[in-house]
């Protein structure tokens, strides 16, 4: 595990401007006042073997909990883990949820979640796979729109 290239990517995060548009091409997506990066990607999953991708969700879910160490040990524990489940049935009931927060309760199943000391930035980091057309990702948000 490359700790140092995630915490610079998670680093980079919180330093940049977010008052971007949708569509910046090296984003997984972002719009304004947010930002998600793929921090990692699998390969071949989004089609075939089911138990295949399940391991692979495993996996990243134990270099989500690493790299959760690692925000802890930096920033000190702030959130309990953030399950999606009361988001998910919020936007069911036609709730207006803002994004990030919106989307990252359809990919991930739950969030570890910060606010830097000093920042008004929300970070957080989730493993993404309910997408099954998709690849499976462990995901860092960066946010000024508060968690609703």
């Amino acid at each position: 595990m490359d700790s140092a290239k995630y915490l610079a990517a998670i680093d980079s995060l919180c330093a940049r401007d977010l008052t971007a548009a949708d569509g910046e091409s090296d984003a997984y997506r972002s719009g304004p006042g947010y930002r998600i990066e793929s921090l990692e990607t699998s390969h071949g999953t989004r089609t075939g073997d089911v138990s295949r991708r399940m391991a692979t969700v495993q996996d990243f879910y134990a270099l989500k909990s690493h790299i959760a160490q690692e925000l802890d040990d930096r920033w000190g524990r702030q959130q309990p883990l953030w399950g999606m489940g009361t988001l998910q049935v919020r936007l069911g009931r036609g709730e207006d949820i803002p994004e990030p927060w919106a989307l990252t309760s359809v990919l991930m199943d739950d969030l570890e979640l910060w606010q830097p000391p000093g920042s008004d930035r929300w970070i957080a980091v989730g493993v993404g796979y309910r997408d099954e057309g998709d690849e499976v990702h462990v995901l860092a948000v960066a946010s000024d729109i508060d968690p609703v």
